[in-house]
């Protein structure tokens, strides 16, 4: 004779408790799954807003995600895009300082993993954006404040308005320059003061 708890009446109800666990655990993966992907694609769609490849927001947010370094196989997986997709924006993120290599001893291949400190990651975004949106930017209307005018009211205000632009970068990209040098605590307290 089966002891109690594994008579049919007993199985069936073990079995119909084992179903309820599988399904349960089903949706909770699956719910994790869906969470993880809307936000794979609004960072993606973030990242382009911003003027940054789509495909290497997602990677970028997937690399954050993951409690492991991730290969550039596990990444063309997890997001569906080719080798060289993966190979090149692994390379830009590389190169923006938001990614480094990891070797795994034993492993050919290479892994990858993020900045996870969110104070580095924006202080590395903005000096990046700086030097390579805004410095460019400051050098022309420099260059271009500095035109002979010769009385002529077309190339008076064409001038006036690059100094006025020139005035507002120079500031902002002082202001950005202080924000960059300050701990994040400091950083913080000076805000809260603000507000």
């Amino acid at each position: 004779m089966l002891p109690e708890p594994f008579e049919i009446t007993n199985g069936i109800s073990f079995m119909n408790f084992l179903i309820s666990e599988v399904q349960e655990t089903s949706k909770t993966q699956l719910e994790f799954d869906e969470a993880k992907e809307t936000l794979i694609e609004a960072w993606g769609t973030l990242g382009s807003n911003w003027g940054i490849n789509k495909a290497m927001a997602k990677i970028h947010i997937l690399l954050l995600m993951s409690p492991d370094p991730l290969s550039a196989e596990d990444i063309m997986e997890e997001l569906n895009i080719s080798r060289g997709n993966a190979n090149i924006n692994i390379r830009s993120l590389i190169e923006w300082g938001l990614v480094h290599k990891k070797l795994v001893p034993g492993e050919r291949k290479e892994f990858f993993y993020p900045i996870k400190d969110m104070w580095e990651l924006m202080r590395i975004v903005v000096t990046e954006r700086r030097k390579r949106e805004i410095a460019p930017v400051t050098k022309i209307l420099h260059s271009v404040k500095k035109l002979e005018t010769n009385g002529n009211p077309e190339k008076e205000e064409f001038v006036r308005t690059a100094q006025g632009m020139v005035e507002l970068i120079d500031s902002l990209d002082l202001a950005l320059e202080k924000l960059l040098k300050h701990e994040k605590n400091r950083f913080l307290r000076a805000l809260m003061k603000m507000a």
